[in-house]
This record gives structure tokens, sequence and C-alpha cells, in this order.
């Protein structure tokens, strides 16, 4: 798959992630537990980013915001979860709701992610 492809398929996936939040402060119940969403090498996008091959992508200050930022991503989410499973949902709703980390944190990996795209596109 090409940088693009990779980047497009992670902003994807990573936009899921709200609507399985919602699911989760819902039902009170998720099928991932906070522990295993905070980590950041389990995804697929985790997976490829934390083992890109190619020197040149891994200097690029680009990936580097992206690396950090999908850390914080993971985290925020996982605080989220935990919140939501330990029958906290309005403090959950919180933690997702405008302003907050997560909203910032999520907003800011998906524009760096799609500036990095556009950046490989040159």
């Amino acid at each position: 798959m090409s940088l693009q492809e990779q980047i497009k398929s992670a902003i994807g996936a990573h936009g899921m992630w709200k609507g399985r939040l919602q699911s989760a402060i819902e039902k009170r119940s998720s099928e991932f537990s906070p522990a295993a969403v905070r980590l950041d090498d389990q995804c697929e996008f985790g997976k490829w980013l934390l083992n890109v091959p190619d020197p040149a992508i891994r200097s690029s200050a680009s990936y580097n915001k992206c690396v950090d930022l999908h850390r914080q991503f993971h985290q925020t989410a996982a605080k989220v979860l935990d919140l939501a499973l330990t029958g906290n949902p309005d403090a959950a709703k919180k933690a997702m709701g405008i302003g907050s980390e997560f909203g910032k944190v999520s907003a800011s990996l998906t524009c760096t992610m799609l500036e990095w795209s556009r950046q490989a596109k040159q």
C-alpha cells in the first residue's frame, strides 16, 4: 500500500473510534479494554507506522508528529473508554466533547496525516 493509501485507511479507522466510544458510553460495555486501546502498536496503522522501513519517511517531521499524535490518540481514547466502562457516562461524554483532549488530539492527528499525505504526493 502506498503512503497515501495507508494514511487514508488510518483516517477512516481512527474515525470509527468515535462511534465505538459513543457505543461504549451508551452500552457501558465494549469488546475492547482500555489497556488494549492504549497500545498504539496494535492497530493496523500503528503496526505500519512504527515499522516503516524507509529512513527518509522515518526522518520526516510529519512522520514523527504522526507517531506522537497517534500515541496520544490511543491514550486519550483509552481514558474515554475507561470512563465509559466504569459507569461514568457523563464524564466519558465530556472527555469526548468539543474542546476535549480527545477531540483536540483526534483533529490534530487527522490534519497532520492529511498534510503528510499531501507532502508525499509532491
